[in-house]
Formats: C-alpha cells, sequence, structure tokens
C-alpha cells in the first residue's frame, strides 16, 4: 500500500525525521539529535510545533448542519455557542462502541467542521452520509487543509510572534490571515500544556511551518514527531482511539462520560450507553504508575497479589517526566485508587500502584 504523505513531507525528510505509518500516512515519528525525550521535554518546558495532517477533516454544512450533528454524536452542540470547538465521539448505534473520537468545530448553526482521526475520517463521513437529510451535505476535506499544533508554555509567544491571535477561550477558535493567507487559529492541544492548532490550505502550509520554525528559535522550540506527543498524551491520561478508546472499549469504561450528552433527546448508541451505565458490570479505565522498574505496554495483563488478571493495559510508555512507567488499563470493578497489582510485561511482573490520571500536573489555560 502506497502511504499518504502531508504537505510537510520533503520538511521532515530534511530533518532526517524517522517516519512510519500512521492510519495510512507516513509521518515523522522522531527526529535526530535526542529523539522523543528531547522533544518530550521541550513541549514541557519551552515550546514545540508537530504535523498533525494526517487527522481527518471533513464539513457538515447545509440548513440545521448543527443539530443534525448534535443528532449523531454525544456531545451536546447546544452547550457552545459559534465560534467555538468541543470534543465528542462518534459512537456505534447498536452497541455504543467508540467509531471514533474527534473535534467539531462549530461555524454556526449551518457548518460544523469535524476533525476525525486518519484512519477513520472515511468511516465517519460514511454513517453520516447514510442519516444525512436533505439539504445537508457532508464533504471529505482530508488534503483540503494541514493542521499543525503549537504546543508549550511559550506557544503564545510563538504565534503571536506570527502576528495571530491569541486571546482566545480554551477551545474557542477564529480564521484569521497570515500573509493573505487564512487559517483557521484554535485553542487545543493533545499535550496538557498551553497551546494552539493551526488550520491553514493544504498547500499554504510549508510557509506556515517555516515561519514557525524560524519564530521558536529564541525559545529553543522543536519540532516534534508522533512519538512525543503519545508520551504527552498519555501522561495526562487523554485516550487514543484503537487504545483507550474503540469498538470494544465504549465512553462508559473509558471514564469519557463527561463528553456524553446524557440528556439529550438522542445521539448514536444512547439506548446500548445507557443500559450498559445502569448495569454497573464493565471494567473501568484507571492510570497506573510504575514502582519497580519497566515499561508496561498495551495488551499486558494487570494482576493482583494473588495473581489473578484484573485487567489489560491499553497504553503504556515510560514517562520522560517522571523517569517511571504509566499506563492506562481498564481494570475490574473490584479495583481501587491506590491498590498495588503487577503487570506481565513479557513474562516478568513489573509492580504498579493504581492512580487517577493525569500523571503530571500542567496549566491548560
Amino acid at each position: 500500500m502506497t502511504l499518504l504523505t502531508s504537505p510537510l513531507h520533503d520538511r521532515h525528510v530534511a530533518l532526517g525525521a524517522k517516519l512510519a505509518d500512521f492510519g495510512g500516512w507516513q509521518m515523522p515519528i522522531e527526529y535526530p539529535g535526542g529523539g522523543v525525550l528531547r522533544e518530550h521535554t521541550a513541549v514541557r518546558e519551552r515550546v514545540g510545533i508537530f504535523d498533525v495532517s494526517h487527522l481527518g477533516k471533513a464539513l457538515v454544512r447545509g440548513p440545521g448542519a448543527a443539530d443534525f450533528v448534535n443528532a449523531c454524536f454525544t456531545n451536546d452542540l447546544r452547550k457552545v455557542a459559534p465560534p467555538k470547538a468541543q470534543y465528542t465521539m462518534c459512537c456505534d448505534e447498536a452497541t455504543g462502541g467508540v467509531v471514533d473520537d474527534l473535534i467539531q468545530y462549530v461555524h454556526s448553526d449551518d457548518e460544523v467542521f469535524l476533525v476525525p482521526n486518519a484512519a477513520n475520517t472515511a468511516e465517519v463521513v460514511r454513517r453520516l452520509k447514510a442519516v444525512a437529510p436533505q439539504g445537508i451535505e457532508i464533504t471529505d476535506q482530508h488534503q483540503d487543509y494541514a493542521i499543525i499544533a503549537v504546543q508549550g508554555p511559550k506557544s503564545f509567544e510563538v504565534v503571536e510572534a506570527l502576528g495571530l491571535p491569541t486571546d482566545l477561550e480554551y477551545m474557542s477558535f477564529t480564521t484569521a490571515t497570515w500573509q493573505g493567507r487564512e487559517v483557521i487559529v484554535l485553542r487545543s492541544g493533545y499535550t496538557g500544556e498551553k497551546g494552539f492548532e493551526l488550520v491553514p490550505k493544504w498547500d499554504d502550509a510549508p510557509a506556515l511551518w517555516d515561519a514557525l520554525v524560524e519564530a521558536m528559535e529564541p525559545y529553543d522550540g522543536l519540532p516534534c514527531g508522533l512519538g512525543a506527543r503519545d508520551t504527552l498524551r498519555t501522561e495526562m491520561g487523554y485516550p487514543l482511539h484503537g487504545n483507550d478508546l474503540s469498538m470494544d472499549i465504549t465512553p462508559n469504561m473509558a471514564r469519557a462520560g463527561w463528553a456524553v450528552g446524557w440528556k439529550k433527546d438522542a445521539f448514536w448508541g444512547k439506548d446500548a450507553l445507557e443500559k450498559q451505565k445502569a448495569a454497573k458490570d464493565y471494567r473501568l479505565t484507571w492510570g497506573l504508575l510504575a514502582t519497580g522498574r519497566g515499561i508496561p505496554r498495551a495488551h499486558n495483563e494487570v494482576k493482583d497479589a494473588d495473581g489473578k488478571v484484573i485487567g489489560e493495559v491499553t497504553s503504556g510508555t515510560m514517562s520522560p517526566t517522571l523517569k517511571k512507567g504509566i499506563a492506562l488499563a481498564l481494570l475490574d470493578r473490584t479495583v481501587g485508587e491506590g491498590d498495588e497489582v503487577v503487570v506481565d510485561v513479557r513474562g516478568r511482573e513489573l509492580p504498579m500502584t493504581v492512580v487517577k490520571p493525569p500523571f503530571v500536573q500542567t496549566e491548560t489555560a
């Protein structure tokens, strides 16, 4: 299979990035000179930029577009007024499993811009088109726009250096102009740090990337790969679709009920999720913090002191900030905060403590 490439692919190659397949896209994992650890630290302490142009983009437009989207996805769009963005989930109607989690930008009552995960964009668009009423148009704009995330304590200074607006509430956005080019500026990110996600037109991305690299220099900022993005989000306890959310891991199980509009009349999977929530017979996501040496990985078994299997790791890594192994895991409901467990890491028992994420404290506001 031929992998798709972002409009910044040549920049990554020139920097010597290690590239890998992400949802059918060839994207940078890390750059030379320190890799994930150096890039992670740059974001926690200073600033870094990420190419996340592989993420999907789709536009829902027409009379009542926001109401239509609101009747499909979990979160309640009536809680936000344009121009605001909101985290939400696309669930399966029959099971409540998570088809995808995504960001929805509400431009107006008649226009909603969606940013799904790369590998799931086509399925989200297909499901919307299958039930869209007459007058509602859904278009896949995956390669019409790029996305560059600017993250870290110095992100405001970097964005301001380009003349772009930074006076935005969290999850608010505006459409600005940079050197005659249109750029959507959203106060958001996937790292737990202060930051922005910039959405330029596809062909405008290289010039914007170059300007950001230059603007970061006074702060010792770095281009960052998706390896650091993963360690950063895991330290915050943010879920990754395919690991911590899936068709088998519902919002209830992932403790993502805060992104479900339970009082709404309808959304895909509402009945199934309400029944599951009432039954309380499902595993729950917890954080695990290593008390010994080792790195937990997805699908490692979690056991209690008696050796009984009580769950499974969904995401695991070494925390560059804490210098300890951390994980997100689905555990039996008998497990509680502070419990001591062991994780089977390729036949070796790694002792870990059950905790509530995030693993590190940051300032997103």
